[in-house]
């Protein structure tokens, strides 16, 4: 007779892009992840450990546990922040395990209506056509300077919303003015060193175009010709991190095809979430024979934006910025990229430029992705750890390199009353070559 426990639910992983067996079993289960998990160390729960986790993982791929409720809850606690794989022995490729897991999740789990309403829409719906990220900018933008976020607001309405949207809607942050798109092809000053192509993202586009011109700024300083094609799309990571993988894997053949037309020597990208995705398209595509070669050499040419100044011995500025700055280190470059000196190179490179240390500066803010949306209370726990630590600075500037980062502790600098800036690294910079 069928048990309760598993009728209803499948048993296994499908064949389409499952866990890699292999790697699970890298993991040798000695728990020196566990200290360094975020979620654990807030909830103390085994199977919300990366240990815990993959053990989870490994029983569903051996058809002892079912994919239910319990097992797409202890999945989606997960911040992905990668911080387990810096601390693993064993070199474990826990991101990829818990992606594909994910993955697995999105094609053999039911969600409610609204919960499949809403990810189709923006997940398939949104994230894949620029066009239609340019127009919901514009009608974010229409929402906040009309007075109509101010009447919704007052009006209570925001309360009576289902599900996060309440939570969403607060923490939307002031939409600049559009400015003039990028150039499509920005000349260098001075004497052309490279050829480069700038992936200018979805949510840095929009919501922080201030940072891809500085990037650009600093760029051309440093000698190079900055190939921004109009046809990119979003890399694909917020849907990579939520399962949704054949649409990741559209978004990634199409950048893969834009950026190899444009002949550039490297690709650059100024958001460490998207530079961790990006660097693994040749892990994203490895079972598709048309792309698995372009994606790994597309990833070759991949690079965060400090990693490559620093790689090319970039012009040092001279104009002196006085400022106490404080730098946090966004999961995904110092745990997905492993890339932790380059960007605090940077800063000590600006004259007058205090740079202090963060305490647990590797530790998530609790912004990862669009965590702080689906998992609003762990993600303020995260955040108020993180705020004790970069108030105990007395910082003037807290600099980041990672959009939900910046957004994330915008909200904290705002929430405890920290009279601080929240900026990117490249944004000092390129002050700096004023």
């Amino acid at each position: 007779m069928e048990s309760t426990e598993t009728k209803n639910f499948p048993l296994g992983f499908d064949d389409i892009d499952p866990p890699s067996y292999d790697r699970i079993l890298g993991c040798i289960h000695c728990g020196l992840c566990l200290p360094k998990c975020p979620t654990y160390s807030v909830l103390g729960v085994e199977a919300d450990s990366p240990r815990g986790r993959v053990y989870l993982i490994k029983s569903v791929a051996d058809g002892v546990l079912p994919i239910n409720e319990k097992f797409v809850e202890h999945m989606y606690m997960c911040l992905d922040c990668r911080a387990c794989e810096t601390a693993c022995p064993s070199g474990v490729h826990f991101g990829e395990i818990m992606e594909a897991a994910r993955g697995q999740i999105e094609r053999n789990w039911k969600r409610s209506f609204l919960e499949r309403f809403l990810r189709d829409a923006v997940f398939k719906g949104l994230f894949p056509y620029p066009k239609r990220l340019k127009l919901f900018a514009a009608l974010l933008r229409f929402y906040q300077q009309s007075g109509l976020q101010s009447w919704v607001r007052r009006s209570g309405l925001l309360r009576v919303l289902p599900g996060n949207l309440e939570q969403m809607e607060q923490m939307l942050p002031p939409l600049p003015a559009p400015g003039k798109d990028l150039e499509e092809v920005t000349p260098a000053k001075g004497e052309k060193r490279y050829r480069v192509g700038f992936i200018s993202g979805c949510v840095m586009n929009f919501m922080f175009p201030s940072i891809n011109r500085a990037t650009v700024k600093v760029l051309t300083e440093n000698g190079c010709e900055v190939v921004t094609p109009r046809y990119q799309t979003c890399c694909g990571a917020l849907n990579l991190h939520s399962g949704v993988r054949e649409v990741a894997k559209q978004m990634a053949r199409k950048n893969i095809d834009v950026f190899e037309r444009a002949q550039v020597d490297y690709i650059l990208i100024n958001a460490a979430g998207c530079g961790s995705t990006l660097k693994e398209y040749g892990i994203l595509l490895e079972r598709d024979p048309t792309y698995a070669e372009k994606a790994k050499a597309f990833s070759r040419k991949m690079r965060d934006i400090s990693e490559f100044l620093v790689e090319i011995s970039f012009k040092k500025p001279t104009r002196e910025i006085r400022k106490r700055v404080a730098y946090d280190d966004p999961c995904h470059l110092i745990h997905g990229q492993k890339i932790s000196q380059p960007p605090r190179m940077l800063l000590q490179s600006i004259p007058g430029l205090e740079l202090v240390e963060i305490k647990e500066s590797d530790w998530c803010c609790g912004s990862a992705g669009i965590y702080n949306i689906t998992h609003p209370e762990m993600s303020m726990k995260l955040l108020e750890r993180k705020m004790a630590n970069i108030l105990a600075t007395g910082a003037e500037v807290i600099a980041t390199g990672n959009p939900g980062c910046i957004l994330q502790i915008r909200l904290g600098v705002q929430k405890y009353g920290m009279p601080a800036e929240v900026l990117h690294p490249v944004e000092l910079l390129a002050q700096a070559y004023e």
